[in-house]
């Protein structure tokens, strides 16, 4: 996909802050001196069988778009992929449940979105936001001396491919579980005191995957000291059996 966003041509409209020259987040459109509106949409496969704890994990990492550019979440759009003939409605109205609940829970409101047929189960969130365009927080924009700070501990990957095996304990599965469903809402409002110069969303490409991201024609580097990277109970053990993402 990056491959093909670089050969269509650049956004030349002034009032698109963000868009997806620099694979951010989301994009960002001026509205006012006041507020821009913020844009992403994402969807996973699930990675539990329970289906409400699917829709809140789904509707969490959707929502973290756009806590990571430093917005608020307005509303949001169900995206839905749903293999009807071979699960009952009550599997897909868990699911939204689950959502709901986050979205609920994040200050925003649910108004409808799109369901079609699928061979498995995907859902995912269309959500808008809002942030002051002076305030926007990008995935570029990290200085000399800046420190980098995890508001989630790493590692939810191995762990779900451990779990596949039979390998991690149920209390390991559960806080990692718990960690996935809670909103990085807290995290960006204590933020959003501070001076951020970049910010990003640890999700499909992994820490390094993103911290890359963060340094695209730049002469910076980042040191990371792996004795304080925050790991998953029982994640760096599954690692070192030879589990991977």
């Amino acid at each position: 996909m990056s491959k093909l966003l670089a050969s269509l041509p650049k956004n030349i409209d002034q009032k698109v802050l963000v868009g997806f020259d620099t694979s951010d987040d989301a994009g960002v459109y001026l509205l006012s001196d006041e507020q821009a509106l913020v844009f992403t949409a994402d969807f996973i496969t699930p990675p539990v069988d329970d289906p409400y704890l699917f829709g809140q994990i789904a509707a969490a990492n959707s929502l973290s778009d756009i806590y990571a550019m430093g917005g608020k979440p307005l509303s949001c759009l169900n995206l839905v992929g749903f293999p009807s003939d071979k699960l009952g409605n009550e599997i897909l109205e868990g699911i939204v449940t689950g959502a709901l609940q986050k979205i609920t829970e994040a200050g925003a409101v649910l108004l409808g979105g799109h369901t079609t047929d699928n061979d498995e189960p995907i859902f995912g969130l269309a959500v808008t936001g809002l942030v002051h365009p002076e305030k926007i927080w990008r995935n570029t924009g990290a200085k000399p001396g800046d420190q980098l700070i995890l508001t989630k501990a790493l590692g939810s990957g191995v762990l779900f491919n451990a779990n596949l095996k039979n390998l991690v304990s149920e209390k390991a599965l559960g806080d990692c579980l718990d960690s996935l469903i809670e909103l990085n809402k807290t995290a960006a409002e204590v933020l959003a005191k501070f001076e951020i110069h970049a910010a990003t969303d640890i999700t499909g490409f992994g820490f390094a995957g993103h911290a890359l991201e963060m340094l695209p024609g730049s002469e910076l580097t980042f040191n990371f000291s792996l004795d304080e990277i925050p790991i998953l109970s029982e994640a760096g053990e599954m690692y070192e059996r030879g589990v991977t993402t």
